[in-house]
């Protein structure tokens, strides 16, 4: 039996606008089943918006797409799905129903479109068929969990499992290892290896270039709403795609700023929420970066909120200035001179549906206050203005919905929000994920320029090349629990992960 036939796909000539945003501009994209490709560029680049239009997303675009040398009409997720493409989006928890178990979520094509005309749906068959490919992925999650007690990367993998339930020629992945472990992003990789080999064409949207060096076969570039280049991986190197992806040459990712550190600010002792994270014990002095390294499950998310109060701590006592805290809200911690950028920006640090000036005001009302009655409009913008500025914040105007922006400028904007609170201490839960290099140097300039402030700041990350280069000291986490202190000048990647997979 010979290889099966490969298939062509192609976009020529596509071009959408929002309000006040031309997104894409006569873009060209082709690739073919079989193969896998990177889809790359800086964030506000157009790949999301270019693979929103391939998936039916986003209906009211101009330009032609073609399969196997064919016009198709892809104007909803319904055209996308019965032509054979998939989409796995980032941002995992819109895409799922939490109330729903894990079977129910990735048959739920099957339930909603294949039962409707029928009066039963058979909840045996979808159980069999889900566990059938979660065993298949070597997922070990039970088909009958809830979604909503599944962690980040076992939502992640459920909805991978959903989008190859199907038949599918073309599968998008937009930053799929971002939740992702090491073990379970080899994991994914051996997945879409598999896909290949079954005549299956995959996209990935990603930052991570590694990866994207090890698993994808071409790599198209964008750049401002354009396409830029196609090139073979074999052909190109990691630096190159830096530089079309940027326009210019990078330079160095991290600041070289050298920081005179005070007495210890902020401290915790015996510190643990009974479930997550125990005996936690750290310490950040003023004008300190602190690093809270470990692989996804080892407790950083957990610490992080329950730092700032939005889960309940149990055991142990924070202080601030030789002050003992008790935060048990957010409010709270915000009261005290707490900050928290969370890893689930969409979820938890942004309001995506009000504007920029809103989200970026909201944490500090009072500031914008006359006689603490009525909100003076003119002082928000202002002070918008200002963050969008001094952040290089890529929006049409202040005014601009934050679910119109990329993934990286609504981070910004997360992270912004509180730049205007004057807080004394600044947690940052994996702040760099789904941004691109440009972005991530403006985030990493930042944190330097708060900590020159005198800002005491907590980095918490799996990226170990990010605790590198950015903290003085760091708490590696195995299980809840600090298993080394180390610090960073003295330390090297391979000790990290050392101590990050439970090494004594």
């Amino acid at each position: 039996m010979g290889a099966a036939k490969q298939i062509k796909l192609e976009m020529k000539g596509i071009s959408i606008e929002f309000p006040g945003v031309k997104a894409l501009n006569q873009v060209d994209f082709n690739t073919m089943t079989g193969t896998s490709q990177a889809l790359i560029g800086a964030n506000g680049a157009g790949k999301s918006t270019l693979m929103k239009v391939l998936s039916g997303a986003y209906g009211h675009y101009t330009g032609e797409i073609y399969i196997d040398n064919e016009p198709v009409s892809i104007r909803n997720p319904k055209d996308a799905k019965d032509l054979g493409i998939q989409i796995v989006y980032q941002e995992v928890d819109t895409a799922l129903v939490p109330y729903l178990t894990v079977g129910e979520n990735i048959m739920l094509d099957y339930t909603v479109n294949d039962m409707s005309s029928k009066q039963i749906v058979s909840w045996g068959h979808i159980h069999k068929r889900s566990k059938d490919i979660l065993d298949k992925m070597n997922v070990k999650v039970s088909s009958r969990k809830l979604v909503s007690e599944l962690t980040l990367a076992e939502k992640q993998m459920v909805l991978i499992a959903r989008a190859i339930s199907k038949t599918c020629r073309f599968l998008i992945f937009d930053e799929p290892t971002a939740p992702l472990s090491h073990s379970e992003t080899e994991e994914l990789f051996r997945i879409v290896r598999a896909l290949k080999q079954e005549n299956v064409g995959v996209i990935f949207i990603s930052h991570r270039l590694p990866e994207l060096f090890e698993i994808c076969d071409d790599i198209t570039v964008m750049r401002d709403g354009e396409f830029v280049l196609k090139e073979s991986i074999r052909d190109i190197t990691q630096n190159q795609v830096v530089e079309y992806m940027l326009g210019r040459k990078l330079g160095d990712q991290f600041p070289k700023i050298d920081i005179r550190k005070g007495e210890t600010v902020f401290e915790t002792r015996n510190f643990g929420d009974g479930e997550k994270i125990h005996d936690i014990h750290i310490h950040v002095k003023k004008g300190e970066v602190i690093g809270i390294a470990g692989l996804v499950g080892a407790g950083k998310t957990e610490l992080c909120k329950a730092l700032f109060g939005m889960v309940k701590a149990n055991t142990g006592d924070v202080i601030l200035h030789g002050k003992k805290l008790r935060l048990r809200s957010p409010n709270e911690a915000v009261k005290q001179g707490i900050a928290l950028v969370p890893e689930e920006r969409r979820k938890e640090g942004i309001l995506v549906s009000e504007s920029v000036t809103a989200n970026i005001t909201a944490v500090n009302l009072k500031k914008f206050s006359i006689l603490n009655t009525f909100l003076s409009f003119k002082k928000e913008k202002e002070a918008a203005r200002e963050i969008i500025r001094n952040l290089g914040i890529k929006t049409p105007s202040e005014n601009t919905r934050v679910q119109n922006l990329s993934g990286g400028n609504q981070q910004k904007v997360a992270i912004g929000k509180w730049l205007i609170t004057d807080a004394e201490v600044y947690i940052f839960d994996e702040p760099t994920k789904g941004v691109d290099v440009g972005a991530k140097k403006d985030i990493f300039e930042l944190i330097f320029q708060l900590a020159k402030r005198g800002k005491c700041i907590i980095y918490a990350s799996c990226e170990l090349s990010e605790m590198m280069g950015i903290t003085d000291r760091m708490y590696v986490l195995y299980d809840g629990m600090i298993a080394k202190e180390l610090q960073t000048s003295k330390t090297n990647e391979e000790e990290i992960l050392f101590y990050s997979t439970g090494g004594k």
